[in-house]
């Protein structure tokens, strides 16, 4: 079993803690180091081998956790039953151990231990996955700024920019991990991009990823933030293909733009085992250039593709590197900005936001009381997205995946809780970038939308 991590301080201990139990599985570890995840599952899936990497994705740094992979691909929601009875049938047999005899001490920590030596397969796979494909002079010359933070692919995504021949100017490297979530762009990030842009003038792109480099981060030439979902469109009409699928809380110019060009698409529950799913779905219904991503931007590719003169092998798996390479070939291939070419998506808006510590079960619980679309469900909605605040009538409720609320106005407020963590989220999307920043703004305040609604549920 393959295994890596991020760069987290507790993914070393986790990680020991991982190879204990593969050995105690009567299994072999092979470490492969703090590498992207795409980049474990890239190598693991060609070496029909399971893999596990040690990440908390977007969450912040004190949150830790696994990743699991089965030979051919993530581990799905039909998997996750089974799994988690062996984990309470280990527990059980642990539990029943006699103290002194049990592998843990008292705090509940396995002895501290030693991992493999590193292994540079993974690494130099997903390194050549692009540069066989791309070849080295398909970025040649861009001028891109990488803000580093403490992406775990910091090192290895700069490395292959500047070997796909791009100049690439890094910033922003940080020793102390940073829970950038690409779902979460804050106005001080956004600021911050725009500053770099005009500290950089001529620079083709910002880019970045998230902490475990699953999902991307672009920003043009202006330092205007794209968000995930419209980065995948545009890979998708790049490569070609002729199915998407992408989750529900995405904007709706997806749907329009991929119809106009004639690739059919499908919505999903969000996260990225659905859309993996639907994914499959559509390759066993005689689709042959699947694709589908989240609205994070994380890229997956269910088919291998020729791309040029090159083989584009498959990934199924989010994958943060794709979406910035191929939307920046797209833009320099057509002779445009990259301002030029998201342009040329229809005119909508998407932004999005959270709120930490917010109880899941208070999230669970608005859901529960607005799943249904009834007047008397869209009378009370109407009641907290007032006029006052720029809405229209309540048309629609979608409760495909949390709470997706269409206006009459054209705006979208999307309500949906974190399934790993108590964060409740919004999506929005509208005609202007000021009106989805609106929207958000107006659902996140401490006394705004969520929180009003949250208090009255309690109270009911």
């Amino acid at each position: 079993m393959l295994i890596a991590g991020d760069l987290r301080e507790s993914t070393p201990r986790i990680l020991c803690a991982v190879h204990r139990a593969i050995i105690d599985g009567g299994f072999v570890a092979e470490y492969h180091g703090r590498i992207p995840t795409p980049a474990l599952a890239h190598y693991a899936f060609s070496q029909h081998q399971p893999c596990i990497m040690v990440t908390g994705g977007h969450l912040s740094g004190d949150r830790n956790g696994l990743l699991l992979f089965h030979p051919r691909g993530e581990v799905l929601k039909a998997n996750e039953a089974p799994i988690m009875q062996a984990v309470s049938g280990i527990r059980q047999w642990l539990y029943a151990q006699d103290g002194n005899q049990a592998p843990f001490n008292a705090q509940g920590m396995l002895p501290a231990g030693d991992l493999p030596p590193e292994q540079t397969g993974a690494r130099d796979a997903y390194r050549n996955r692009y540069v066989s494909t791309f070849g080295v002079q398909a970025l040649r010359d861009a001028r891109i700024i990488f803000y580093q933070h403490s992406a775990v692919g910091r090192d290895l995504l700069t490395d292959l920019l500047q070997t796909l021949g791009a100049e690439v100017i890094a910033v922003g490297r940080s020793e102390t991990f940073v829970p950038l979530d690409s779902e979460n762009m804050t106005p001080a990030y956004q600021n911050y991009f725009q500053q770099l842009a005009a500290q950089h003038r001529g620079a083709f792109a910002i880019v970045s990823t998230s902490s475990d480099s699953s999902s991307p981060i672009l920003a043009d030439e202006h330092g205007q933030f794209h968000s995930g979902d419209t980065l995948g469109v545009q890979v998708a009409i790049w490569c070609g293909t002729d199915f998407a699928a992408f989750p529900v809380n995405a904007s709706d110019a997806l749907d329009v733009y991929l119809g106009s060009n004639h690739i059919s698409c499908q919505r999903t529950k969000v996260g990225s085992p659905h859309v993996l799913d639907a994914m499959y779905q559509a390759s066993l219904g005689g689709k042959a250039r699947v694709v589908g991503w989240e609205a994070n931007g994380g890229f997956m590719l269910g088919a291998d593709l020729m791309i040029g003169t090159g083989l584009l092998s498959a990934l199924p798996t989010r994958d943060a590197l794709l979406p910035i390479v191929a939307t920046l070939i797209a833009a320099r291939s057509q002779g445009l900005a990259l301002s030029e070419l998201f342009a040329r998506l229809p005119q909508r808006f998407s932004e999005s936001g959270l709120i930490t510590n917010f109880p899941l079960e208070i999230s669970r619980a608005l859901i529960t009381a607005f799943t249904d679309d009834t007047p008397e469900n869209r009378q009370e909605l109407a009641f907290y997205f007032t006029p006052a605040k720029g809405f229209g009538d309540v048309t629609q409720v979608d409760s495909l995946d949390g709470i997706r609320i269409l206006f009459s106005n054209g705006d979208i407020a999307h309500m949906r809780p974190s399934g790993n963590s108590p964060e409740l989220r919004i999506y929005a999307v509208a005609s202007s970038q000021q009106r989805a920043d609106a929207i958000v703004a107006a659902a996140i305040a401490d006394d705004g939308i969520f929180h009003q609604m949250a208090s009255n549920v309690v109270q009911t």
